[in-house]
């Protein structure tokens, strides 16, 4: 990732609430010099990314074995449009991205593959807990050997957070209130085109 320094932010505990905060992360595996690509939530747990995958995925095959990964978090972003500065500016795009490289290896354990499955969804379902998955959901037991549980040793760290830091104290937080602004109001205009 191209880190301007101004942009990067290498504060492990800003790069762990962007993971918790926007657990869909993109996974990107190398086979043959082919990308296999898969989004998947996972959770952060002590330096290590937790997940589950339909046996059926063709980058199954590729999460065993210490195979290295990457995985990439994606935070809100938005286009910026110069006229919400007060200086002369160009237009620009803000975002925060968190890009992490490991070993990822494949847990056989059923019950581990249950229990991580049940963890998975209180997390998720945090704060109010309206769905607790119970350990003896029958649903749920038919389905565990379509899904593989994994986990992936994170080896490096990388945050970039480009949030107009360049810019003067009252444009930057300007530019803090378009990206509330931008994201609620496109998510709004979004859902009411294609849904």
């Amino acid at each position: 990732m191209y880190p301007p320094k101004q942009h990067q932010d290498n504060e492990k505990k800003h790069l762990i609430e962007v993971m918790k905060t926007y657990p869909l992360a993109t996974l990107i595996s190398i086979k043959d010099n082919q990308p296999f690509i898969t989004h998947l939530p996972l959770i952060y747990d002590d330096g290590k990314l937790i997940g589950h995958i339909d046996i059926y995925n063709p980058q199954a095959e590729l999460l065993k074995n210490n195979n290295n990964i990457t995985v990439i978090f994606s935070g809100p972003s938005c286009y910026i449009s110069p006229s919400i500065y007060s200086t002369t500016q160009l237009p620009t795009w803000n975002y925060i991205k968190v890009h992490v490289t490991g070993k990822v290896k494949a847990i056989k354990d059923k019950m581990a593959l249950k229990e991580s499955l049940i963890t998975m969804t209180e997390f998720l379902e945090a704060p109010n807990h309206h769905y607790v998955l119970k350990a003896d959901n029958p649903r749920m037991e038919s389905n565990l050997k379509y899904i593989e549980l994994f986990e992936i040793e994170i080896t490096t760290w990388e945050g970039k957070f480009k949030l107009s830091q360049d810019k003067k104290p009252r444009d930057i937080k300007a530019a803090r209130e378009e990206l509330i602004r931008s994201n609620q109001e496109s998510i709004k205009q979004f859902l009411d085109t294609v849904f």
